[in-house]
């Protein structure tokens, strides 16, 4: 499921497009200015931004700006109520992908998303190949060398998350708040023995290895 980060101030429209979203099948999260954004990106990978332009303290272009620095990849969409050309030219030169004007269609918001997410190439990575490792994120199916690996959901889920992401360390709080049930009563050292599975599940495989983060959590390292 992609995730995607909807940055507006106004309540409303921020809880509308969100759960808009999550009916269209993807996972949004909602921030309010451009602060509480930094924080939630600090805290887990996006797959897409929206995001307004007039916004306090700080705008949409100074929040462009300083995303795209960060990160040359990720797609960003503006959604605002500024039409002027100006508007455009700045926030395209602030490295934005996309701009619509307010008021939306919501049906339209999720043909530009389609859209974008196809150009920047992550649509496509619904099957991870890594080596003789095959995994398939619609048949949530792994395998290697030919031979299938079977895998429950959730080792799959946290499998697929960090080799979309190699490299990147993911705390185990992070893991347990995408893939545990908040009801669940499970610790944070739940994580840990899910790591240890898949560890024993794939001692075969010399093409990644899950890498322990002392004090962190675990990344994914491709060799």
């Amino acid at each position: 499921m992609f995730k995607l980060l909807v940055v507006e101030d106004d309540k409303e429209i921020n809880y509308a497009v969100c759960l808009f979203l999550k009916q269209s099948g993807y996972e949004a999260v909602g921030c309010l200015d451009a602060n509480e954004a930094y924080n939630a990106m600090y805290a887990g990978a996006f797959d897409l931004i929206i995001s307004d332009i007039m916004m306090p303290k700080i705008d949409g272009f100074e929040f462009a700006e300083t995303v795209r620095r960060l990160n040359q990849e990720i797609p960003i969409l503006f959604v605002t109520a500024r039409d002027d050309l100006t508007s455009k030219q700045k926030g395209f030169r602030a490295g934005i992908d996309d701009y619509m004007v307010k008021p939306i269609e919501l049906d339209e918001l999720i043909l530009r998303i389609k859209a974008l997410l196809r150009r920047a190439g992550i649509a496509n990575s619904k099957q991870l190949t890594i080596g003789g490792l095959v995994i398939n994120a619609e048949e949530r199916s792994a395998s290697l060398n030919g031979e299938d690996i079977p895998l429950t959901v959730r080792e799959f889920n946290l499998l697929f998350k960090m080799l979309s992401y190699p490299k990147k360390t993911f705390t185990r709080s992070q893991l347990m708040d995408e893939f545990w049930d908040t009801e669940s009563g499970s610790g944070p050292r739940a994580v840990d023995v899910y790591i240890t599975k898949l560890r024993e599940k794939f001692a075969a495989c010399t093409d990644f290895e899950i890498v322990t983060v002392h004090g962190l959590g675990y990344k994914a390292v491709v060799k």
